[in-house]
Formats: structure tokens, C-alpha cells, sequence
């Protein structure tokens, strides 16, 4: 089956992002794609109160080679948000979610990319609880709130996905941006899932992946609140259908 996949874009949601962003835009930049695919990286940076937009202006400058576009909101909206806007200024064939941290490998962009290219998949989640790949140990509630979350979207959607909360989500570009979405913050997962879940003889895929996650002190972000707003978007799109 003939797979029209020439270029992936890289969104990358940013806020208060300034010790990694430099670091995760030369991984991202450096990562041979298979199949002879190029990229385009999409940074866009959800008003950081440090040195975020700083990094990026330095990072383009210092590489100039690499396709980088960079936008910025005037007022900090959420990672959803930050989201909304990548998705709207993709070119790409195919898109895929890099968080600006340090917990996910792009050297692992091809294990998403290989089930599309097989004529497989139209989406493609990347797992932190499935296959043989490091991940590091670190918190227990965490992990029964994501497996929690991942059930109930399950139950709403009838998938049998492992981790529906994973960052890395490789998209037929087209696809989603046909969806209406509205989820601003954290929400966006559960909403997305849902929506795409309902598109007709859509193929979801879902292959495992590497994780290193991060401390509270290393910069980590979601907190119980926003597993509260899981929840509730859980209902909302996948239960009633919103």
C-alpha cells in the first residue's frame, strides 16, 4: 500500500522550558527519519515567564539549516492551547507531539513512523507501558492514575490502548486537523483520543516506547488537578461524545 509520507512535523509545546528546550531542539533537529522523510519542528512557546523564547531565538541561530518555526502566545493559554496552534500551522503528511523536557527519546520517532509506513496505521501512540525499553522508576500514584485514566477512556472509546496520557502521538496530519478541539490545558489527551476514535475505519496503532520522566523538582508540571480534568474530558468526549 502506497503511504504518502515525505515530511513529519515536530510540534513542541513550550512553557518555562529554558534548561532543556536548546537540548531536546538538537535531538529532534539530528534524528534520521526513515524512509527518506524530512521534518519541520514547530516550537511554540505558551508565554514562559523565563528564558524559554531566548533558547529557541539562540538555538536558530546557531542552525540555521534546520526548519524551525517558531511562535509565541502574549498570554500563557495551556499545553493544549500550545497544542492548537502547532496542529494548525503543520505542513507535514504526518505530525507527532515532543514535550520540551528531557522524557522521551526522538531517536524514537521511527518506531512510530514504521507501522504508517507499512500501509498499517493512520496513528500511531507511543507506550510507556509496553515492550522492553528503559523507563525510569519513579511514582507509584502517578502510574495507577494514568492506567485509571487510560481504562476509563477505554471504556468510553472501545479501544485497548496502554497509555492514552503518552506525549508521543503520531497523527495523520489531515486527520486531525478536521477535528474541532478545544481542550486548552491538559484535557487535550482524552479529548483527542475521543475524537479520533470516532473518525470512520480510522487505524490506531501502538508500539513501546522509552521514558524518562522528570521530578517535581526537575520541572515537571501535571499534578492532580489536571487528572480531576482528565476525568471530566473523559466524559465529556468520550462518554456523551462532546
Amino acid at each position: 500500500m502506497s503511504v504518502n509520507f515525505n515530511k513529519l512535523s515536530v510540534i513542541i509545546p513550550a512553557y518555562n522550558e529554558e534548561a532543556t528546550i536548546y537540548e531536546v531542539l538538537g535531538k529532534v533537529a539530528s534524528v534520521e527519519l526513515i524512509g527518506g522523510i524530512t521534518k519541520e519542528l514547530i516550537v511554540v512557546n505558551d508565554a514562559s515567564k523565563d528564558n524559554t523564547a531566548a533558547e529557541v531565538v539562540r538555538f536558530q541561530n546557531d542552525h540555521p539549516d534546520v526548519e524551525l518555526s517558531f511562535y509565541q502566545h502574549k498570554k500563557n493559554k495551556g499545553k493544549g492551547a500550545a497544542l492548537h496552534t502547532g496542529i494548525n500551522e503543520a505542513k507535514g503528511d504526518y505530525l507527532i507531539i515532543q514535550d520540551a523536557d528531557l522524557e522521551y527519546d526522538p531517536e524514537e520517532f521511527n518506531l512510530l513512523i514504521q507501522p504508517i509506513l507499512d500501509g498499517f496505521a493512520d496513528v500511531v501512540y507511543g507506550s510507556r507501558f509496553m515492550g522492553g525499553r528503559p523507563h525510569r522508576i519513579l511514582f507509584f500514584w502517578h502510574s495507577i492514575g494514568n492506567k485509571l485514566l487510560t481504562f476509563l477512556s477505554n471504556a468510553c472509546t472501545n479501544l485497548n490502548l496502554t497509555d492514552m496520557e503518552t506525549c508521543y502521538k503520531m497523527f495523520n496530519t489531515k486527520m486531525i486537523q478536521s477535528l474541532k478541539l478545544v481542550e486548552n490545558r491538559f484535557g487535550f489527551e482524552p479529548e483527542v483520543t475521543a475524537k479520533m476514535s470516532r473518525i470512520k475505519n480510522i487505524r490506531i496503532y501502538e508500539v513501546g516506547i522509552s521514558y524518562y520522566g522528570r521530578t517535581y523538582e526537575e520541572g515537571k508540571k501535571i499534578n492532580w488537578k489536571d487528572g480531576v480534568r482528565a476525568l471530566y474530558c473523559i466524559a465529556k468526549y468520550g462518554l456523551l461524545k462532546g
